[in-house]
């Protein structure tokens, strides 16, 4: 009898809430940044957070994607950052390395259809995608928020270490 094969589970450190809180602690910089015309012009920014445990040969795009977020009235935007976004975290994990390097010295690399957008960063396997602001701003925000969640997701491990957990647990 053949057994299906169960979805993979993804991050056990760094899950959708340690992505949400890897961008709330991100958010009063983001938004006071946001209102510079030299750090953004629309005032708009989207960001997607992917789960770092989940590769392009373990899930498909969308069930890799941990955590959305709009900043700013999304009725009023002047383009779909929030597709420009996902461009941008769907090229940096399928190849695992930032967007800057991609569009800058390996665009080789890149298939029909996908972004020629910087703004995805890939820290250490977590990746996230920025949209709305200068490039290199979007890159920055990005920076910040995977940071923020690789500390989260390293306080998490070293807290069950402490609890004398020896695998990982939901």
């Amino acid at each position: 009898m053949h057994v299906p094969p169960t979805s993979p589970s993804g991050s056990c450190f760094a899950d959708a809430s340690a992505a949400r809180q890897a961008i709330d602690m991100a958010l009063p910089m983001i938004e006071r940044a946001l209102a510079d015309p030299q750090v953004c012009g629309s005032g708009f920014l989207y960001i997607v957070v992917m789960d770092p445990a989940l590769g392009p040969a373990e899930a498909s795009f969308e069930d890799a994607v941990l955590h959305e977020h709009a900043v700013g009235d999304r009725s009023r935007w002047d383009a779909d950052y929030g597709d420009f976004a996902r461009g941008k975290a769907r090229l940096a994990w399928r190849l695992g390395r930032d967007g800057q390097r991609i569009q800058g010295a390996q665009p080789h690399l890149l298939r029909a259809g996908e972004t020629l957008l910087r703004g995805g960063v890939c820290l250490d396997g977590i990746v996230v995608g920025v949209s709305g602001a200068h490039p290199w701003w979007d890159e920055a925000f990005a920076t910040a928020i995977a940071a923020n969640l690789r500390a989260l997701a390293q306080s998490r491990h070293a807290a069950a270490r402490e609890r004398g957990e020896l695998v990982a647990r939901r």
